[in-house]
């Protein structure tokens, strides 16, 4: 393949970090304004398209993925006053629609096509007033955190005056009267809570919690189902070890109390019936749910009321008059119902190994909604008649797949250090091993977060032309509670590393693949992950793609929203975290000569969250240093309306994946036919 890399000049920025010369040759791609950065990104753009647009066989994958992901969609539905609301986008749709269903008939509320012309502009239901009369809504630009915040007259089917203006929120609570509602607002000095009685002007908003937190902090506030209590949470960080828990009754006036704030561990807390009920990984690292008498809600007199046990509790909801427990057994969802008592009532079958999500309903109803899915079994919606114990399908996404071609197994392997690690190994049924088989590696392994089996159009093209996807479930990450989170967080990161690389390194000892047939992709700390694995164990990949990465984590905590992450991470300013930082930052482990795989970095503007700096220098420095020619090149496919929010409308989702999923054929040898 013929073609140059883009000219980038180099400026060495050399550092004296607690006695290590740090040299950082692209600090001027940081800046993303200039105009030197902007003809850089614009080359570079015009590099990838030349290599990627001219694939064999990408007209068939997007055709494919079209047919895979161009269908009729919704989303978890909230039901009010009679009335069920929800996201719906239709097959010819690019966008996710606010939808209404009453009587059996479906309006349309709010519809975000109009909003751009290149519908780059999405909605986003965030609340629903008792009667159904009145939705809280956001609008988002391309796929940044930040969005405006507006009120719509479900009867009258227009906007109210109201209008928050783009800013980054946590949630927005309607008071059942609909006389104003509750948000969180991300300022420069940190996350605070305010009140808004209704009327036009924002101004007169009355900030009612969160001094002295700074811009490392996460709040959100919510109001019970009653309106009663206002529940204040504080997060210190994301993935957060410790969060704060605040109330107030709204009944009685009275001040903003500490419900907990002094123990290093995680809360969650909701109230019905004069009591709240709370989830914790106190003393219970799998996690358990107590229970506090509103009156008397002192931690000395919380009762436990679901035990600590085998299972990782990932979430409970309340809904007539019980406790849904959502937990996972070997990665597996698991659904019960509970009496507020604590009394287990029955087990909700599920489909078969998958993931459970969005429990919802109400505690004076007898309905709730759970969804599920799994590899090969699209999402699926389901309403849950408490008092007859029945569950009925509500939804499903009808995606034309062949769901019994899907193997599904579970595998144990060690990593380094002899940590048993599990990993999913999505492939055809009666899979033949023969050293051949092209192999997609993915993970993430961070923030608590639980990687669970989910449908993925990819994962269904991959499957469908012979290959292999495994899905290690990596330390750092939430499957066994929070011991596995904090074995893959902070100076153990290397952890996370090690048992991805395991895992790549147990695939090709059993026969499923080879190297120049097995490909890495990850994105957000799945970026860092993939981009740890590139530098420390180049040889052992084909291919990378590597989605809204963080890669340069000597600076990673200056820029944007990412002071929330020093928990997860820690920062290079402290002096006993910067060896470890240092040592697996896979900016500053870039060497030169040695022969990278083919990369290819996706990233975008509007990536509020993650800043698009790091894949711009990595992709420049990789473009200098890799030795392993035009035939494993290194690529940066920059969109300048990407963001990390979702909300990008179908069309441009299709083509990046079109994009990640033809380089990764071409570069195994995947016929895309």
């Amino acid at each position: 393949m013929a073609f140059e890399y883009p000219e980038t000049k180099t400026h060495d920025v050399v550092e004296n970090l607690h006695g290590v010369e740090v040299v950082d040759p692209y600090r001027w791609l940081e800046d993303q304004n200039s105009p030197e950065t902007r003809a850089w990104i614009e080359e570079q753009n015009k590099l990838t398209r030349s290599v990627l647009d001219p694939l064999d066989g990408r007209k068939a994958i997007e055709q494919r993925l079209s047919e895979l992901m161009k269908i009729d969609s919704i989303g978890m539905p909230i039901a009010r006053g009679g009335r069920y609301f929800f996201m719906r986008r239709r097959a010819d749709q690019d966008l996710f629609l606010i939808m209404m269903r009453e009587g059996g008939a479906d309006h349309i509320l709010i519809d975000p096509h109009p909003m751009s012309a290149d519908h780059t502009t999405s909605v986003q239901l965030l609340d629903v007033s008792d009667d159904g009369r009145l939705i809280a809504y956001a609008i988002r630009a391309g796929g940044e955190d930040e969005t405006t915040i507006r009120l719509f007259d479900v009867d009258s089917l227009w906007d109210l005056e109201e209008v928050l203006p783009r800013a980054r929120y946590f949630g927005v609570s309607l008071k059942p009267d609909k006389s104003g509602f509750y948000y969180t607002r991300h300022e420069s000095e940190g996350p605070r809570v305010y009140y808004h009685p209704m009327g036009p002007d924002p101004a007169s908003d009355v900030r009612i919690f969160g001094e002295g937190y700074g811009p490392e902090k996460i709040i959100s506030a919510g109001l019970s189902e009653d309106g009663r209590m206002l529940i204040i949470t504080v997060f210190h960080g994301a993935g957060a070890r410790k969060t704060e828990i605040y109330f107030q009754d709204l009944n009685d006036g009275g001040p903003i109390t500490a419900l907990v704030n002094d123990l290093d561990a995680r809360f969650s807390a909701e109230y019905a019936d004069g009591r709240f009920f709370i989830e914790t990984d106190w003393d219970a690292p799998k996690g358990r749910i107590l229970c506090a008498d509103a009156k008397d809600p002192q931690p000395a007199n919380w009762q436990e009321i679901v035990s600590p046990s085998d299972e990782i509790i990932q979430g409970f909801s309340l809904a007539g008059g019980r406790l849904f427990v959502n937990s996972l057994h070997e990665v597996s969802s698991r659904l019960r119902l509970y009496s507020p008592g604590g009394k287990l009532e029955r087990e909700i079958p599920l489909p078969g190994m998958g993931s459970a999500t969005g429990m919802s309903g109400r505690w004076d109803s007898t309905e709730a909604f759970y969804g599920f899915s799994s590899y090969g079994v699209p999402f699926r919606i389901y309403r849950y008649d408490i008092s007859q114990e029945i569950s009925s399908e509500w939804a499903r996404l009808q995606v034309p797949i062949d769901s019994d071609n899907f193997q599904v197994e579970q595998t144990w392997y060690e990593s380094r250090d002899g940590c048993r690690v599990p990993m999913f190994i999505v492939s055809p049924r009666d899979l033949r091993l023969d050293t051949q088989r092209p192999t997609l590696l993915t993970g993430y392994g961070g923030f608590n977060a639980s990687l669970t089996p989910g449908f993925s159009a990819q994962i269904a093209l991959w499957v469908e032309r012979g290959g292999v996807v495994a899905i290690p479930s990596l330390r750092g990450g939430g499957e066994f509670g929070e011991d596995w989170h904090r074995a893959g967080m902070l100076e153990r990161k290397q952890n996370t590393f090690n048992d991805f690389i395991a895992a790549a390194e147990w695939l090709l000892a059993h026969g499923y693949t080879q190297s120049t047939k097995m490909a890495i992709a990850g994105g957000s700390n799945g970026g860092l992950l993939v981009g740890a694995a590139l530098t420390q164990r180049p040889m052992l990949f084909q291919a990378v793609v590597c989605t809204y990465p963080l890669l340069d984590m000597i600076r990673y905590h200056r820029f944007l929203v990412a002071g929330f992450w020093v928990p997860e991470y820690g920062s290079a300013e402290n002096p006993e975290q910067f060896p470890y930082i240092h040592a697996y930052s896979p900016y500053h482990q870039v060497k030169a000569g040695v022969e990278y795989p083919a990369v290819l970095f996706v990233t975008g503007d509007a990536d509020t969250r993650v800043d698009p700096l790091h894949a711009r220098k990595m992709a420049a420095l990789l473009q200098r240093n890799t030795a392993s020619g035009k035939e494993k090149p290194v690529l940066l496919d920059y969109d300048t309306h990407a963001g990390h929010s979702g909300g990008r409308p179908l069309s441009k989702q299709i083509e990046e994946l079109t994009d990640e999923t033809a380089f990764l054929f071409w570069q195994l040898g995947v016929s895309a036919e």
